[in-house]
């Protein structure tokens, strides 16, 4: 089993690549495996330290059960052991999430990276407890907590952690929710133990604060801005690393408008066209105009990002 030592750097938030007909209602079995194994592939190559899949922007909650099969199957397949492969799992009730972590486990992942249940907004107890039980469960599988209180409805407090972690398999955590302080608590808690993954907005100046890494789903457009504020902040470059986060900002507009958030930046991943996800699925459908327009800027600026980051980051390897 992979340890919290195994967790660092760029862990790329895969979509759930889909085929041309993933937008028909009627479709069953939409995961385009060509187009992962040339995506998943590529990042890799590229310099991607982790692969994570089918969170919010990989469309946990909108997968049949037999496709997140293939999708898991087929990242395991292409990874091939490079890299960390951690598949998301988050589900509407605990036992679902263990039936999938069987399957996970089974087929050669080696972590999970797992929410609290979510359609009714659980206790702080209550998460504790879920992320006890599947840990407990699946000792030899690797845990991920997946804090993302907006949408699971429950904020775990830095003290919460003194009992998470006498879970020894619960390696890691994807966060973005804390302050600078909370943060340096929390490290207190858990240096050592769990790799925590902030935005990669956040990683300077939280990588001098414990953060083992960052998250992206923008490392899907290109990976050449990413790697170059990943190895800047690695080398102390503090002011280049300060330099590529600016540059890396794309206004989203209003934060709290959720429906074009994930898969909005699907789209742009797809106008960018470092790989290919293919179209959204249903329901999202009825894209707006200005939707579009807006992922197509972010796009053509996250291709300008590309051209001068790898320009830069070939300078400098150069010497």
């Amino acid at each position: 089993m992979i340890t919290a030592a195994d967790l660092h750097g760029i862990m790329a938030m895969m979509p759930a690549f889909a085929t041309d007909d993933g937008d028909d209602v009627r479709a069953t079995d939409t995961i385009d495996v060509e187009r992962l194994r040339d995506g998943v592939d590529r990042i890799i190559r590229d310099g991607a330290n982790a692969i994570a899949t089918t969170g919010s922007f990989g469309e946990f909650s909108n997968l049949l059960p037999a496709e997140f099969e293939t999708l898991v199957h087929a990242t395991v397949e292409v990874v091939a052991k490079r890299v960390p492969v951690i598949i998301g799992c988050t589900s509407l009730h605990t036992r679902e999430a263990m039936q999938k972590m069987a399957m996970i486990r089974d087929a050669g992942a080696d972590a999970v990276i797992v929410g609290v249940p979510y359609y009714f907004p659980s206790t702080v107890a209550n998460a504790v407890r879920f992320y006890h039980d599947v840990a407990d469960m699946y000792p030899d599988l690797g845990v991920l907590i997946y804090h993302n209180p907006t949408l699971h409805h429950v904020t775990l407090p830095v003290d919460a952690f003194n009992e998470i972690i006498k879970s020894p398999n619960v390696i890691g955590m994807k966060d973005s929710h804390r302050s600078p302080a909370a943060f340096m608590q929390l490290m207190n808690i858990v240096r050592g133990r769990i790799s925590v993954f902030v935005h990669q907005a956040q990683y300077y100046p939280y990588a001098e604060l414990g953060a083992a890494g960052f998250w992206s789903i923008d490392a899907w457009m290109g990976l050449e801005p990413l790697v170059f504020l990943r190895d800047a902040v690695d080398r102390g470059d503090i002011e280049a690393a300060k330099e590529a986060i600016t540059d890396t900002m794309f206004k989203r507009g209003d934060p709290t408008a959720l429906h074009w958030r994930e898969p909005g930046h699907k789209i742009a991943v797809r106008f960018a066209g470092y790989c290919d996800p293919g179209p959204l699925r249903p329901p999202f459908l009825e894209i707006p105009e200005d939707v579009l327009d807006r992922q197509r800027a972010r796009a053509e600026h996250w291709r300008g990002l590309c051209e001068k980051y790898g320009s830069v980051g070939d300078a400098i390897a150069a010497g």
